[in-house]
C-alpha cells in the first residue's frame, strides 16, 4: 500500500526530560526530520537541554519550540499548558518521548481525541499494568519501539489500550561527511552520559591491559557526568595512574570530531535500549566493542561487525581491547550496513504512516 505523503495535521513532539542524553536528542531529531510533512511543535521543559541546545541539532527552521516549568512528574503546568498549546495550535498527532510525565499528559489531552503515540527508547524492570497505569496509557494509538528488544519490553511491561498497537522503527543514523584523522596514538572514544550502568568506569578499567603494555592510547569520554554519579567517578578517575591518557570532554555538539579521531569505539554498558552512539561509531568505521547484552546480539543479527564480550566480564574486555590495539582496522562493511538498515527515509515513512 503506498504511503500518503501529503502534508499531515499538525503535530506535537513532547520530551519533558531535563537531562541530556540520547533520548533528548532523538526528540530534537525527529522534529527536524517531520518538519517538512507536517508543523511541529517541540515541548520542552523549560531551561533545562532541549530547550536552551535545539538549535545545536536542527538549526533555525519552521519548528516551534514551547517550555514548560515544572517540578514534579505530575503537575497542573504541564496539564494546562500543554492542554492550552494543542487547542491553540490545533494538534491532532502527539509523539511523547518519556514515560513519568504521561501522569499528567492523561489529563492534558482527556477529550480531546488525539492521535498518541509514545516511543520507547530504554528498557523498564517493573510491570506497569496496575489500574492507573492502565488509565493513563489507555488511549495511546501506538506504542513504538526502536529495536526489537524493546519491543518485547514494552508489550511485557506495558498495559495496552483496545487501540494499542505495537510498531517496530529504527532511529536513522545521519552523520555529515568527515575526514578521519588518524594518529599513531591508539584512540579509543566513549559517547554518552557517564553513570554505573552505562559502564564508562569498566572501559577506564579495561585500559590497564594497555597502559601495563606500553601501549600509547588516549581514551576520550564525551558526556556529561550524572550529579548523583559524579562524587564516585571524579574520585575514580582521579585515582588512576594513566589519569593523563583520559580526557573528559563533557556533552559536546561537536561529536564528529571525536568520531574522526578515534579508532575504537569502546561501550560496555550494562543495559542499552539501542545507542545512537554505538550505531553512529560503527556507520563511521570505527571497531566496536560492547557487552553481549540488550539489543547489541540484534544488532549482530542484522548483520553488522563488531566485538561482543560476555556481560561483566572484565577480563574478556581488556584482552579483547589489546587485540584491537595490536590489529587496528577500519571496518567497511558496517558503513555499507548501517546506510542500508538505518536510513532517515525509512524511518520517516513509518512514523508518516502513523500520523494523521
Amino acid at each position: 500500500m503506498a504511503v500518503n505523503l501529503n502534508r499531515k495535521n499538525p503535530t506535537a513532539i513532547i520530551c519533558l526530560s531535563p537531562n541530556s542524553g540520547g533520548m533528548e536528542i532523538d526528540a530534537i531529531k525527529l522534529a527536524k526530520k517531520l518538519s517538512s510533512h507536517t508543523l511541529i511543535t517541540l515541548i520542552a521543559k523549560q531551561d533545562c537541554f532541549i530547550a536552551n541546545s535545539k538549535n545545536d541539532y536542527i538549526g533555525y527552521n519552521s519548528i516551534e519550540l514551547e517550555t514548560i516549568p515544572f517540578l514534579f512528574s505530575i503537575s497542573p503546568s504541564i496539564i494546562f499548558r500543554v492542554r492550552r498549546i494543542i487547542q491553540e495550535k490545533g494538534i491532532k498527532n502527539i509523539i511523547f518521548f518519556g514515560a513519568s510525565e504521561l501522569k499528567s499528559l492523561y489529563f492534558s489531552f482527556l477529550g480531546l481525541n488525539m492521535n498518541l503515540i509514545v516511543r520507547h527508547g530504554t528498557n523498564k524492570s517493573a510491570p506497569k499494568k496496575d489500574w492507573f497505569h492502565k488509565l493513563i496509557y489507555s488511549d495511546v494509538h501506538y506504542h513504538v519501539a526502536i529495536c526489537k528488544h524493546l519491543q518485547k519490553n514494552v508489550d511485557f511491561i506495558i498495559p495496552f489500550g483496545q487501540k494499542s498497537q505495537s510498531k517496530l522503527i529504527y532511529s536513522s543514523v545521519n552523520l555529515p561527511n568527515f575526514n578521519p584523522i588518524k594518529s599513531d596514538c591508539f584512540t579509543l572514544l566513549n559517547v554518552g552520559r557517564i553513570e554505573a550502568r552505562k559502564g564508562q568506569a569498566d572501559a577506564i578499567k579495561a585500559c590497564n591491559i594497555l597502559y601495563e603494555k606500553g601501549i600509547d592510547f588516549h581514551f576520550y569520554l564525551a558526556g556529561g557526568i550524572a550529579p548523583k554519579y559524579h562524587t564516585i567517578f571524579m574520585d575514580f578517575y582521579n585515582s588512576l595512574p594513566y589519569k593523563d591518557k583520559i580526557t573528559l570532554v563533557g556533552h559536546t555538539p561537536n561529536v564528529i570530531d571525536y568520531y574522526a579521531k578515534a579508532d575504537l569505539f569502546l561501550f560496555p554498558s550494562y543495559g542499552e535500549g539501542l545507542s545512537n552512539a554505538f550505531l553512529e561509531a560503527l556507520s563511521c568505521g570505527l571497531e566496536c566493542i560492547a557487552y553481549d547484552n540488550t539489543s547489541f546480539p540484534e544488532l549482530k543479527e542484522l548483520g553488522l561487525d563488531f566485538h561482543l564480550v560476555e556481560n561483566k566480564n572484565m577480563d574478556q574486555l581488556s584482552h579483547t581491547l589489546l587485540h584491537c590495539a595490536q590489529n587496528r582496522s577500519i571496518n567497511q562493511g558496517n558503513i555499507t550496513k548501517i546506510a542500508e538498515k538505518f536510513s532517515t527515509q525509512a524511518e520517516i515513512k513509518q512514523y508518516l504512516e502513523l500520523l494523521e
